[in-house]
């Protein structure tokens, strides 16, 4: 008897920025297994009685192993639960995604994916810019600032990333982006370059900070990193309409 998952995304913190097919999953389930920052208001969404486990995984903390939440889901599903896979923002933007979406392939059960609001978009909209513009900024890009051992990653795209006239959101990126900002500027991006920090967004506590990338380097080597932020970088970051 297998049950089926939904990766619910849940956006970025704020429940009204939850999609309707992802709280109408929430209301049907057995089962949530939820990411620390799916938490909060949005789980009040999930019908009485239902399970809900905790398995966030957050840098410099005990966290539940990626093998571990897997097998969580395939055992749960397996008993015939209606499972749901909370995700913070959208669940297929450096959620770790396709190794449980295999997971459950590999047992034969059944899944769907509910998009939602990533952090870079719930970001800009928060800050009042746009994410692309004409002749300002054509082309957007997300990475990611920490690859598996928690550095800055060393196989980017410097020369693309180092374009002013894209948006660039940086996620996971607050601890390495003293490191990222220096290889930007040695790629010929200009220190001045506007940048914005946007941290804890879709929560009371939440931060938008306008600076440029050299003064949020430095800012941030001084910085014990506590709360998640998403960083976005490029000309438009700077716009203010």
């Amino acid at each position: 008897m297998s049950g089926f998952v939904s990766f619910v995304s849940a956006g970025p913190g704020d429940p009204e920025l939850l999609t309707l097919k992802g709280s109408n999953r929430l209301r049907a389930a057995d089962v949530v297994l939820y990411d620390d920052l799916a938490s909060g208001a949005i789980l009040d969404q999930a019908r009485k009685g239902a399970t809900l486990v905790s398995v966030g995984k957050r840098a410099g903390r005990p966290s539940a192993k990626q093998q571990h939440v897997s097998r969580l889901l395939v055992d749960y599903a397996a008993t015939g639960a209606k499972v749901v896979r909370l995700k913070s923002g959208d669940c297929g933007i450096f959620g770790r995604l396709e190794e449980e979406v295999d997971a459950l392939r590999a047992s034969g059960i059944g899944y769907e994916i509910v998009p939602g609001v990533t952090a870079a978009s719930a970001a800009a909209a928060t800050s009042g810019i746009p994410l692309t513009r004409r002749h300002t900024a054509r082309r957007v890009q997300f990475i990611t600032g920490a690859d598996i051992n928690g550095e800055l990653p060393e196989d980017f795209n410097w020369s693309a990333l180092a374009d002013s006239r894209a948006l660039t959101a940086v996620y996971m990126g607050k601890r390495t982006f003293p490191a990222l900002a220096a290889k930007l500027i040695e790629h010929g991006m200009s220190p001045d370059t506007p940048a914005l920090l946007a941290e804890s967004i879709g929560h009371a506590d939440q931060r938008l900070e306008r600076t440029t990338i050299q003064k949020l380097a430095d800012q941030l080597a001084q910085e014990a990193v506590t709360a998640t932020a998403v960083i976005l970088y490029g000309a438009l970051a700077g716009h203010d309409f």
